[in-house]
């Protein structure tokens, strides 16, 4: 299939390259040389506007920052509505608000196009291995007709519902994740200071009562878990300044819906004062830090 793929960042740009290796033909573009370049050697063309990339597109993926970039690479002059084909779905892996996933629903639908919302969970780990999991937001003839583009990308392609679901289910599950990252955080770093050495409680931790991908793939704590960012200096991973809007975004819907979210507002200023301290940019298990400040 010859597919339009917007945003190239640390999750897009694997996730295209697994389209690729897939045998489809990519049209692609991002506002990083470096990231065009890189999409370019493995094979894709190289597309001057959001608009050129969906241009003769059958589909079109974009995997964007924040709702903000998803509404203008939509809705710019040289955006992907001014250059899709009537009929052609456009699939947004970004994680925004179910609120502003409808909304484009609806701008793509008066034009002739189907648009769904299939946000990702596994990380960066998961995007070059191809074994994201989509949570995807739209009809039942959406669900299927996507499935043959996301399985090239994930092993796990779950319909949560209609349009904006998706994102329902991307803002509770990362709610969980930045929640249970801030507890593995405060137990390695009592842990540290009561003396037992982090790889032995690493390893109790996983295989105990408080196992949880933050402690047994993500452990916040250098070298207890080889793989994760936290042994490589907190780099390449889901950035703190990300894990801070996405945990915005779930307290933002739970006041929408009057629903309480004590440990998610609490989460979210812990990750407010690492973005403030000048963190913002380091994997989101760096929130250890606000912890093992004597010892960083």
């Amino acid at each position: 299939m010859k597919i339009g793929f917007i945003g190239l960042g640390h999750m897009g740009a694997p996730m295209a390259l697994n389209l690729l290796k897939a045998g489809h033909t990519l049209s692609v573009f991002d506002l990083a040389e470096t990231a065009m370049q890189t999409l370019a050697d493995a094979g894709a063309q190289r597309a001057a506007s959001p608009k050129a990339a969906a241009s003769g597109a059958e589909w079109v993926v974009t995997m964007l920052p924040a709702a903000a970039h998803v509404r203008s690479v939509l809705t710019a002059k040289d955006g992907v509505l001014a250059g899709v084909a009537k009929g052609v779905t456009i699939i947004d892996s970004s994680t925004i608000d179910p609120a502003s996933a409808r909304e484009f629903a609806a701008l793509a639908a008066a034009q002739g196009n189907a648009f769904v919302d299939a946000p990702v969970s596994g990380g960066t780990g998961g995007a070059a291995a191809g074994t994201l999991t989509f949570m995807v937001g739209g009809s039942a003839a959406a669900y299927e007709s996507v499935k043959p583009v996301l399985s090239g990308m994930g092993r796990n392609i779950v319909h949560c519902g209609d349009t904006g679901t998706g994102q329902v289910a991307k803002i509770c599950n990362n709610l969980v994740l930045g929640i249970t990252m801030a507890g593995v955080a405060e137990a390695m770093a009592l842990g540290e200071s009561l003396g037992i050495d982090p790889k032995v409680l690493g390893g109790i931790m996983n295989t105990s009562t408080g196992r949880c991908w933050s402690s047994d793939t993500y452990n916040p704590f250098p070298g207890v878990i080889e793989t994760a960012p936290s042994s490589r200096g907190y780099t390449g991973g889901f950035g703190t300044d990300l894990m801070l809007k996405d945990l915005g975004l779930a307290t933002d819907a739970a006041k929408n819906v009057r629903q309480p979210a004590y440990m998610g507002a609490l989460a979210q200023q812990l990750y407010q004062a690492m973005s403030s301290r000048g963190d913002g940019k380091l994997d989101f298990s760096a929130i250890i830090k606000l912890y093992r400040a004597q010892n960083e």
